[in-house]
């Protein structure tokens, strides 16, 4: 949490932050922040990384990479991520226009973009309870989209995520494994890529006093 909900409540980031760097930390790795101004709240070094080239390439070998791929944010609050990996695919943008009534609800008031026909994919941060992600790819296959991947870093599937995403109307679920999955939250339909890849390469360049933004190809 980044900021004050309601009175008297503690701005858990900064208490993370402190903790941190109190327990001897002299530089933190991170992966797609699902706010990305928590890197101010650190005293020590922040290097903050993104999956979507470990993403881009495995959809790139899975043949998405055409113009009948389209690469869909699932809010608008999502498009430079979702632009991204469009540029990596070669693909067209598409945005779901939502409102969320309350949290961990939304609904679909329109889609902008042209997705009749096409492979949809779409991409987020991360996937908790699986509502918007399901809304999502319910109303993509109502416009006329033709099948549906989401993709996500972090695969948090809290309450009844796993149900959700195994009756919607979804081809694959790409995630990384930032967070360990369950056996039982291993469902057919999900597959985990891994970031281990990427963090050794950072570690070898910041041990190496190597600059690391070469790492950040392909990235919001």
């Amino acid at each position: 949490q980044d900021k004050k909900v309601q009175p008297r409540e503690p701005v858990s980031a900064r208490m993370v932050a402190n903790m941190l760097t109190l327990a001897g930390a002299g530089r933190i790795l991170t992966i797609d922040l699902h706010a990305e101004q928590i890197q101010g709240f650190f005293d020590i070094p922040v290097d903050h990384l993104y999956a979507a080239p470990i993403i881009g390439d495995y959809l790139i070998k899975k043949g998405l990479q055409d113009s009948d791929t389209v690469v869909v944010s699932p809010d608008v609050g999502g498009v430079a991520r979702a632009r991204a990996l469009a540029e990596t695919l070669g693909a067209p943008l598409a945005i779901i226009v939502k409102r969320r009534p309350e949290p961990n609800k939304s609904e679909v008031k329109e889609i902008i973009g042209d997705i009749r026909g096409k492979t949809a994919v779409m991409i987020d941060d991360m996937i908790d309870t699986g509502g918007s992600v399901v809304n999502g790819a319910e109303s993509l296959i109502a416009r006329g989209a033709r099948r549906v991947f989401a993709c996500c870093t972090h695969p948090v599937l809290s309450g009844s995520a796993i149900e959700r995403l195994s009756n919607a109307p979804i081809e694959e679920v790409v995630v990384t494994d930032t967070i360990p999955l369950t056996p039982e939250k291993l469902l057919d339909k999900i597959t985990v890529l891994s970031v281990a890849p990427l963090l050794a390469r950072a570690i070898e360049h910041i041990h190496r006093d190597e600059s690391i933004s070469s790492l950040f190809r392909d990235t919001p």
